[in-house]
């Protein structure tokens, strides 16, 4: 007799819906993790005056890439039409079919149910502010039809982060916690503004907003101006928690790199440049936290 095959061709179909959910995720792809975890590492840094514990540090570890994971999932599922009619995009798992939505939302449900289990770890503070962001992961992908500038409001979800990180040291917020957060929207203005050049043209005819097409050929100035509110709001937090030179020699760096950058975007720049420059943000972010740490004591 011979066999069937369907229990030979499962194997190749698990393994393939297997490697579709993990580039949905960005699994091998964490620069958007770390744009998240930087800024609640600084918090964490910052609020501790030196290293957190070793529990709540690998807690927000771990929330850090559930919720960026999370959160690329929800992005797709808004922008799979968009995605689709992006040269960038169009081979992402969702928009090209190779995964359905509810194979999308299984994994979001096992997400969200994992951000929610590390909750019970933390103080009622923490507990409180957490729906705002599961509220601002879900809100941002929506936010290209009518805002102008949505990357604001992706600063607004991973600074977030940080003063979730501030509340579970202390159980209390305080005014550093806004400076961070306030320096963490700049940030993120800054940087996503350089990762929307990629899909300028593609956003154009599709009919959605980005700050790289409402700055325009001013883009430079516009990343100039949130890099300098940047280290703005990072020196005022540097001056009341009386860091050392440490710290500001490391914002005094990063001027320097954000400098060249904007140097840089005064002339037109290829997708592949500007996302050069976009992963440049990862060493700024470090360049902050290293600060923090030896500047704290």
């Amino acid at each position: 007799m011979t066999s069937s095959q369907p229990s030979g061709s499962s194997e190749p179909l698990l393994v393939s819906r297997l490697q579709a959910l993990a580039n949905l995720i960005r699994l091998f792809n964490q620069t958007g993790t770390l744009l998240l975890l930087f800024p609640t590492l600084w918090s964490l840094t910052l609020a501790s005056q030196g290293w957190p514990s070793i529990d709540v540090l690998i807690i927000f570890i771990i929330g850090s890439f559930v919720m960026r994971s999370a959160g690329v999932i929800m992005n797709d599922l808004a922008d799979r039409s968009f995605d689709s009619q992006v040269e960038r995009t169009r081979h992402r798992p969702l928009a090209s079919g190779q995964l359905h939505p509810r194979h999308a939302l299984g994994l979001l449900a096992i997400l969200l149910t994992i951000a929610a289990g590390l909750l019970w770890f933390l103080n009622p503070l923490t507990w409180f502010l957490s729906p705002m962001a599961l509220l601002l992961a879900a809100v941002y992908p929506f936010c290209k039809r009518f805002l102008r500038i949505p990357q604001m409001i992706l600063g607004v979800a991973f600074g977030w982060g940080g003063v979730m990180a501030w509340a579970a040291v202390h159980n209390a917020l305080h005014t550093s916690t806004w400076l961070l957060f306030a320096a963490t929207i700049c940030w993120a203005i800054a940087y996503d503004t350089i990762y929307a050049i990629q899909d300028k043209e593609d956003d154009l005819k599709i009919g959605v907003q980005s700050s790289a097409i409402l700055f325009g050929s001013y883009t430079w100035l516009g990343v100039g101006f949130a890099a300098s509110f940047m280290l703005f709001f990072l020196s005022l937090a540097g001056e009341i928690n009386d860091l050392g030179t440490a710290y500001f020699v490391g914002l005094m760096l990063i001027a320097v790199i954000m400098g060249y950058q904007v140097v840089q975007l005064r002339s037109p720049i290829s997708r592949e440049q500007a996302y050069t420059l976009f992963t440049q943000h990862s060493w700024i972010g470090l360049i902050v936290l290293v600060g923090l740490l030896i500047g704290t004591k």
